[in-house]
């Protein structure tokens, strides 16, 4: 977040027009930056950026590239891919926190970066648990049911997913009586199998 408290919103686009799109929806809420590379996002990033709209595909430093390195860095924004790129298994080992299949609408990428803010809050496993998720989510919208079930890298998945949940349902345990808290969770991350207590989770009624 910059000087006057108003949210950094990086778009790491390489087509002018579609950059110029999203920067004009957003800008009357966020402070707006623009990188044409993915070499010239790494320059941009820095302690002040809250949330990054990253294409995948560019051209000598894709976008899988420059998520990498934003993790590797340690630096602490939310990433959205925001990709013509139909998701494939691959997307299992990245560590993006959304993924938004092109072209997204005016109110998808508004609230896209809505939610992305308001998850910046959660602590490391909430933020873990997310991203985990969200790879789950993009995948089960991609693929049928015995192309997932039949993919070992997805069943692992589902496994850290169960382990994290584990993780997340004894934090919210922990913080019971603050229910404001406890549900404002519960709606950031759309899963309501994160309540303690609750019946079967979702990969299992499946």
């Amino acid at each position: 977040m910059n000087s006057d408290n108003s949210p950094v919103v990086l778009i790491v686009e390489d087509e002018p027009d579609v950059a110029e799109t999203y920067k004009r929806w957003l800008r009357s809420e966020y402070d707006v930056r623009v990188a044409a590379s993915g070499s010239e996002a790494l320059d941009q990033l820095d302690g002040t950026v809250d949330v990054v709209l990253l294409d995948r595909m560019m051209p000598e430093m894709s976008g899988s590239e420059v998520l990498e390195e934003i993790r590797n860095q340690g630096i602490d924004c939310r990433v959205a891919m925001v990709t013509a790129v139909d998701p494939d298994f691959d997307i299992i080992e990245m560590g993006f926190d959304e993924y938004v299949t092109k072209p997204p609408d005016r109110d998808e990428l508004e609230a896209t970066v809505e939610r992305l803010l308001e998850r910046a809050s959660l602590d490391d496993a909430l933020q873990e648990y997310y991203s985990l998720v969200a790879r789950r989510s993009a995948l089960q919208a991609e693929k049928s049911t015995g192309e997932l079930a039949s993919n070992d890298e997805y069943d692992e998945l589902i496994n850290k997913i169960d382990t994290m949940r584990e993780t997340v349902d004894a934090s919210l345990g922990d913080m019971a009586s603050n229910t404001d808290f406890v549900g404002a969770v519960r709606e950031i991350m759309g899963d309501e199998e994160l309540s303690t207590g609750d019946t079967e989770t979702k990969e299992n009624q499946e």
